[in-house]
């Protein structure tokens, strides 16, 4: 279980306006590089070493829209604010790959509810360790028609307002694709895979112990996974403060 002098609360308003912040910071970066590189970005020999590094980083801020929408999920971006909360989580699905929050956090329930069971939609209990099925199963369970055509109505839209082919799959398609492999890989497979050793308890999740750095830059913290099924009202950002014994 994890320590008590690990779980100090925060202040309800002292976390709503931190995570309000970063969720701010994160969408603010997210659009300014959204809309710059799909509609602006001219092409010139430094974006050999310079598109590279802005593909990276907006792959990892659209992860960040995503951790921000989950944090929502458990009111744990704006404690005892719901509407806040279903507000920015909709927003932030919405400009990810145009989700539905409210079915998102359907099916998050029932995965904290089952986890690691063919209950859960987040697993793969045909495939528990499998990396290519599970991650087959895991887009096409999520990313449905209604999304499909949200985006393809989004980029028939940026086309029409002269947006090139190429900004549109360099910096909107591969940051999507790279969030989408983050998010499973280190949000999902890794915790939930089964191994050779035995999950600790019912939540059926592991914590992947990374230095704080490698952590934030891996998922926002989110491998810190089976203290955030232990304790889901735990915002993003105070994942590493908690630890197990």
């Amino acid at each position: 279980m994890a320590h008590a002098s690990d779980l100090h609360p925060v202040p309800p308003a002292r976390q709503r306006r931190v995570g309000l912040a970063l969720a701010a910071a994160v969408i603010a970066g997210w659009l300014a590089l959204h809309v710059w590189g799909v509609f602006f970005h001219r092409w010139s020999a430094i974006d050999a070493l310079r598109v590279p590094l802005l593909v990276a980083l907006q792959s990892w801020l659209s992860t960040g829209l995503f951790i921000v929408a989950h944090d929502a999920i458990h009111g744990s971006l704006a404690p005892q604010r719901p509407r806040v909360n279903a507000w920015i989580g909709q927003l932030c699905v919405a400009l990810y790959a145009g989700f539905n929050f409210r079915r998102l956090a359907a099916s998050h329930q029932r995965h904290h509810e089952a986890p690691g069971t063919a209950d859960d939609p987040d697993f793969h209990a045909a495939a528990p360790r499998t990396f290519a099925p599970w991650l087959y199963a895991f887009f096409t369970r999520h990313f449905r028609w209604t999304e499909f055509g949200i985006v393809t109505a989004v980029l028939l839209a940026y086309i029409a307002l002269g947006a090139q082919a190429l900004n549109l799959v360099t910096f909107w398609a591969l940051p999507a694709l790279g969030s989408a492999l983050q998010l499973f890989t280190v949000g999902t497979w890794l915790p939930h895979r089964h191994g050779e050793d035995a999950f600790a308890d019912r939540h059926r999740a592991r914590s992947l112990r990374w230095p704080w750095l490698a952590s934030l830059l891996a998922c926002y913290h989110f491998g810190w996974h089976h203290e955030h099924h232990l304790h889901p009202h735990v915002p993003w950002w105070r994942l590493p403060s908690v630890r197990r014994g």
